[in-house]
């Protein structure tokens, strides 16, 4: 890239020190799956439902993404018996909102797991959160604040050298 600098071509490089987080940021508007596949994303969506103690239903959503990439017989028993006990038994510690049928399909299914057996659970979930808490995110003050920190920041980050 040449510029003009007191008349002479004289080539000037732009060096970045940190990626540019700005646009990636302004994505995290189009949709939940873009929040959720971007570390710090998930990490502010997270943040924003413990602050409407509901972070339980994007803890289970991570939890049945890692046990559908389970590949063992017996992690698959393991990994459902403690997604079951964590978030689907009643009772359950982080026990998630989802309707009696698909309980009940989980809670009569679970002695014999398989790799789609909280799918219907986990889309239950996964609309709720894209239909409730994602557009409250878009709206709320942590949102906002991580994309003008990402704006102001960008600003700063590119600095000609000669």
């Amino acid at each position: 890239m040449n510029n003009q600098v007191s008349g002479a071509n004289i080539p000037v490089f732009l060096c970045c020190f940190h990626r540019s987080n700005t646009g990636e940021t302004m994505a995290w508007s189009e949709s939940v799956d873009t929040v959720l596949a971007n570390k710090e994303g998930l990490a502010a969506f997270r943040t924003f439902l413990k602050s409407e103690f509901s972070e339980e239903n994007v803890e289970f959503w991570l939890a049945c993404e890692d046990f559908k990439k389970t590949k063992s017989s017996t992690k698959i028993a393991s990994k459902a018996q403690k997604i079951y006990s964590d978030f689907i038994q009643a009772d359950a510690p982080k026990e998630i909102n989802i309707d009696f049928h698909t309980k009940n399909d989980i809670s009569q299914n679970i002695s014999e797991p398989t790799l789609s057996c909280f799918d219907a659970a986990q889309s239950s979930i996964y609309c709720l959160m894209a239909k409730d808490s994602f557009p409250r995110f878009l709206r709320s003050e942590l949102y906002k604040e991580l994309v003008k920190k990402h704006q102001d920041g960008n600003q700063k980050r590119w600095l000609p050298f000669l």
